[in-house]
């Protein structure tokens, strides 16, 4: 019998996370659920089991070090070799840079950045002498882009892009057959848009076009196994990138005028609203947000991506019929 791949997934009690331990369960693995809410931990244990996997819930609030490390040591011990870490936990903050507290600000990036940071390092001490394993970084779109209203995210993304690309070449440098690799993700439709803390009026929201979690998860689970430097999931996340590359003055004044209104919805927000930055809401809040009706399960952008060797047959088809088409012209 084939042995059980293990997986780590960090955020894995809702939203993305949730979605990828469900996605690797069904393909029979164990799945390993890092978050801090018991009610979602526990909702994510049911999903994983249903679909076929293994799954051992460990409580951990990734911007601990000890914790992190803890973790991933019960993991080791209790089930053997982790073969991947998807590092996805995350936190973020609605708000302009000058409304966000020091307090504010250094929990966001503790949380984002730092706790991918050791989330890497804790798999490194494993991975690295076994001369195997994979390391999924959950990226995004604003990783190589900012837009207003979410500045702790934003940079912290882009460090967490920054600190990659650095071990990348490290690993390189030392001959490591650890693979590393990044998905950028586009907008998708999770619960951090009803928890994330704000200091906005209005509810926010994912700026459209909007995906569902379970495409995000394809992309984790297909990138684990097919490590490449990094991938984009959605048209809007590469409109992103190139646009930065290409034109980033333009894109400043764009999202001066335009990246206000694009992430707020015009309800206001519910009394009482709780939000997860310093401790989980309650209740077992699934993968998906309140977007079902706008959201997208599938990407053409995606499609091609996975399927690159087709596309290249079929554009050097089209060569081909067309270099023979134009010798019967001429």
């Amino acid at each position: 019998m084939t042995a059980r791949q293990i997986v780590v997934v960090t955020g894995a009690s809702a939203g993305i996370g949730r979605a990828t331990a469900k996605a690797f369960a069904q393909r029979g693995a164990r799945v390993a659920l890092l978050a801090r809410g018991l009610d979602g931990l526990e909702g994510a244990r049911r999903d994983v089991e249903a679909a076929g996997g293994q799954a051992l819930v460990i409580p951990t609030d990734v911007a601990d070090v000890q914790q992190v490390e803890a973790a991933a040591q019960r993991v080791e011990h209790e089930w053997g070799p982790i073969d991947v870490w998807v590092n996805n936990a995350m936190a973020t903050i609605y708000a302009p840079c000058d409304q966000i507290t020091p307090e504010d600000f250094r929990r966001a990036t503790e949380v984002t950045y730092l706790g991918a940071v050791w989330g890497t390092l804790a798999a490194l001490r494993y991975m690295k002498p076994r001369n195997r394993g994979v390391i999924v970084q959950v990226g995004s779109a604003l990783a190589y882009r900012s837009i207003p209203l979410q500045a702790p995210y934003c940079g912290a993304k882009a460090a967490l892009r920054g600190f990659t690309d650095s071990l990348r070449s490290e690993l390189m440098h030392d001959r490591s057959a650890v693979a590393l690799t990044m998905v950028h993700l586009s907008a998708f439709n999770t619960p951090q848009f009803d928890w994330g803390r704000t200091t906005l009026d209005k509810q926010p929201q994912p700026v459209p076009p909007i995906f569902q979690p379970e495409l995000a998860a394809e992309a984790i689970v297909w990138a684990s196994a097919h490590p490449r430097r990094e991938f984009a999931v959605g048209f809007p996340a590469v409109k992103a990138m190139l646009g930065q590359k290409l034109v980033p003055g333009y894109i400043d004044r764009m999202l001066a005028g335009q990246g206000y209104s694009g992430q707020h919805t015009d309800r206001p927000l519910p009394p009482g609203r709780q939000d997860n930055l310093y401790t989980p809401v309650p209740g077992d809040h699934g993968a998906h947000g309140r977007f079902d009706d706008r959201a997208r399960l599938k990407s053409w952008q995606w499609w091609f991506n996975t399927h690159r060797w087709l596309m290249l047959l079929a554009f050097v088809a089209l060569g081909v019929a067309l270099a023979a088409l134009l010798a019967r012209w001429l």
